[in-house]
């Protein structure tokens, strides 16, 4: 049978049926494919026998690149295994997600496959040699043969500093048929702190959209920076801490830049004042500096606010914690002694990380709060605290049953995430819709109800659209 009727094809070998694990090929004809990610999955998505799922399985003989729309793990954290597959090909992504993407391996590295510091460095030798950094909005020449010719161009995604949508030109020369197929990888909403919001492409043929927040919207920046602070200030009141599980790249900073419009815009006898603000990550302090470097990306507010002399990611009431033992003297202290202090700390779904010996330290303590600001999947331990704790439950941390007494609040508005409202929009304000939209990157709920707005919408405005919920390619 001839294949070539159905081309170009797009299978998902992650991220279709979850919000994790987000990798999807674009297969233009027998000879020429392009990967748009390569994640890992986690919670509720990861199997049983993790290793297995890890294992890139496809087949990747066709590749002729690979673009990473940004460096959170669920997009990135299955390259190594790529690269172990024999994938030596171009890695493209964003200028920014060059200079971040080096410390996500590294960290990726120590966790899943070794801590030798020369085995690291070598493997971080040859990411370096595939990768191919980009200038947003320029067209890039992937694929130009006698058959096909595939180009390839970012536009900002607005999600974490370099984060990419991905617009794909495909000409099939024997056909005489050229097409655009548009990846959003994750877009961020309209108003996050320190980056652009994303633009709709002028045209799509075929979407592939995350769904993520598809069955709800946000806050806005004014009532999200009100719940910040009222959170805060009810731990003030109580002499204890708020905890921010923080995912160390994008929400660490936007929460800095939030933090600090409090903290100046604050009474001089406010106890805000004298707040510690602690980030307990020394990878998120890694981030933290490399945004620094990365300014001249920052949005036009936060560039006014450099102009006028303040320094959003790096004010006095910022403390950082690197060292192992400083970090449990913290923990103890915080515990014991009564001082309000805000921590943020990975991970951002209390899977691992730092946060985790703060919430067993504090979870039992109705002095302290729990504050969420970002998405928490389901079959972790931040979606049951989120759960369970306002009614006063239990979660299970490294095996041990921890009461909840503290107070749990939830902020949707700092979700890097898209809501419903924003993602309808990155379609609506195409001037050529597309003719189909592919719902990837959220749960089976999100993506049934996002898949009725979107065809309320084009039903509405007479464009038909084909909305499709893709499983993972067998």
């Amino acid at each position: 049978m001839d294949t070539r009727e159905t081309w170009p094809e797009i299978r998902h070998h992650g991220g279709a049926g979850g919000v994790t694990g987000s990798c999807h090929q674009l297969i233009a004809s027998s000879e020429h494919s392009l990967l748009v990610d390569c994640g890992l999955f986690q919670g509720e998505d990861a199997a049983e026998d993790s290793l297995a799922q890890l294992e890139v399985g496809f087949d990747i003989s066709t590749l002729k690149a690979l673009v990473i729309t940004h460096v959170h793990i669920d997009h990135v954290g299955r390259l190594p295994y790529l690269l172990a597959a024999g994938f030596d090909g171009p890695i493209i992504c964003s200028k920014p997600t060059a200079l971040l993407l080096p410390l996500v391996i590294e960290d990726a590295l120590k966790i899943g496959f070794t801590r030798n510091a020369r085995l690291i460095e070598q493997f971080q030798a040859k990411v370096q040699h595939q990768l191919v950094p980009l200038k947003y909005d320029e067209w890039h020449s992937v694929v130009d043969s006698a058959d096909v010719a595939m180009r390839v161009k970012l536009k900002r995604a607005g999600h974490i500093l370099g984060s990419s949508y991905v617009d794909v030109a495909l000409n099939d020369k024997a056909k005489g048929t050229k097409q655009r197929v548009v990846f959003s990888g994750d877009l961020g909403a309209p108003h996050t702190p320190l980056l652009p919001a994303p633009k709709s492409p002028y045209q799509a043929d075929v979407l592939v959209l995350e769904s993520t927040y598809g069955n709800r919207n946000h806050e806005g920046r004014r009532e999200r920076g009100e719940a910040l602070k009222r959170a805060i200030e009810q731990a003030l009141t109580n002499r204890g801490t708020v905890i921010i599980p923080a995912f160390s790249i994008g929400r660490t900073q936007e929460l800095l830049y939030e933090l600090e419009t409090i903290v100046h815009t604050a009474p001089p006898s406010s106890d805000w004042r004298a707040l510690e603000i602690i980030v307990d990550s020394p990878l998120a302090a890694r981030f933290t500096q490399v945004y620094r470097q990365l300014k001249p990306y920052w949005d036009d507010e936060a560039q006014r606010r450099l102009r006028s002399g303040r320094h959003p990611l790096s004010f006095d009431n910022v403390y950082t914690v690197d060292e192992h033992e400083t970090h449990e003297q913290t923990v103890r202290y915080l515990a014991e002694s009564g001082r309000p202090a805000v921590v943020i700390a990975a991970s951002g779904m209390c899977a691992g990380g730092r946060v985790v010996n703060y919430l067993k330290a504090m979870l039992g303590d109705p002095r302290h709060q729990v504050l969420f600001v970002g998405y928490q999947g389901a079959g972790t331990p931040g979606r049951d605290i989120q759960r369970y704790g306002p009614g006063g439950g239990w979660v299970e941390l490294d095996g041990e049953r921890v009461d909840i007494r503290a107070g749990i609040t939830t902020i949707s508005g700092y979700s890097a995430h898209a809501g419903q409202r924003d993602l309808l929009n990155f379609i609506k304000r195409m001037r050529r819709w597309p003719r189909e939209v592919r719902l990837v990157h959220g749960d089976d709920q999100a993506r049934e109800a996002f898949k009725a707005s979107i065809e309320a919408v084009a039903h509405k405005a007479g464009r038909p659209i084909s909305v499709v919920l893709p499983v993972v390619y067998e």
